[in-house]
């Protein structure tokens, strides 16, 4: 007789309970802060002390302030290509300027919207360049230079000040191809394996798995979204009782590369 059921080969990892904390009463950053000091000392403060095993979230805005990636636009002398662009879709010449200068190419233009591929190799809209949550009306930011040096940097004070070992994600919001809305990705990890290799392992019928990788530290700054919404001012959460393996990590290893990508 044939039989249609599949054994499990596996025994299934136990589902984890987790929390998501947002880290309050954050002080204004400032370029040549340490923003793992700041972070460690905000959480101990509020009474959940930074612990080993928890992941830190950290909003890329505060890391870009600390690390003087920000821009002045009364600084910037646009090309006249920006003014050709800004006058066509009725935006700052000065800021499509400085969105041009920090891309690496420009993958489409098209109703006033610039896609551009970063210098870190990021695709997203006007090269992560943005003038939310800065106290200057006329300065924009940029995105960190290294981003996975930033993470490493905060996960460095952060044992240092608060003597626990966490992985550290800085997270961007970008908007996805094809669906409404934004989301938050991790462009900087330290600490952590960024992604769940599935391949070669067998799902719950026995099937053997060929293709999943799951992008944990993108699931995990979008948790922390959940609780620290930009108008709250909210700039850095902690997710607890996540099991992760402890590698020192990559945001790069979260980007496709162009053999795999379809749409390239």
């Amino acid at each position: 007789m044939l039989l249609l059921e599949s054994k499990r080969k596996e025994v299934p990892m136990p589902v984890p309970e987790l929390r998501v904390i947002p880290v309050t009463g954050v002080p204004e950053v400032k370029e040549g802060d340490d923003v793992g000091r700041l972070l460690a000392e905000a959480a101990a403060r509020q009474g959940t002390p930074l612990q080993t095993g928890d992941v830190l979230v950290v909003t890329q805005k505060i890391v870009s302030k600390a690390e003087g990636c920000v821009v002045r636009l009364d600084s910037v002398t646009p090309s006249e290509f920006a003014i050709a662009l800004a006058k066509q879709w009725e935006k700052d010449p000065r800021q499509v300027e400085v969105v041009l200068r920090e891309s690496k190419r420009i993958v489409r233009m098209d109703r006033g919207v610039i896609i551009t591929e970063t210098k870190h190799g990021f695709i997203c809209a006007n090269s992560g360049v943005d003038a939310s949550n800065i106290a200057d009306m006329d300065s924009v930011s940029l995105l960190p230079a290294d981003p996975d040096a930033s993470a490493r940097g905060i996960r460095q004070s952060v044992q240092q000040h608060a003597n626990a070992d966490v992985a550290v994600l800085i997270s961007d919001s970008f908007g996805r191809p094809w669906r409404m809305g934004i989301t938050n990705v991790a462009i900087g990890v330290a600490g952590m394996d960024p992604l769940r290799d599935e391949r070669g392992k067998q799902d719950a019928y026995g099937r053997l798995l060929q293709t999943t990788m799951v992008a944990l530290a993108d699931e995990l700054v979008s948790a922390m979204d959940l609780v620290s919404q930009k108008a709250n001012n909210i700039p850095a959460g902690v997710v607890r009782g996540f099991p992760y393996e402890r590698t020192e990590g990559s945001g790069r290893a979260l980007l496709r590369d162009a053999a795999t990508d379809l749409f390239r």
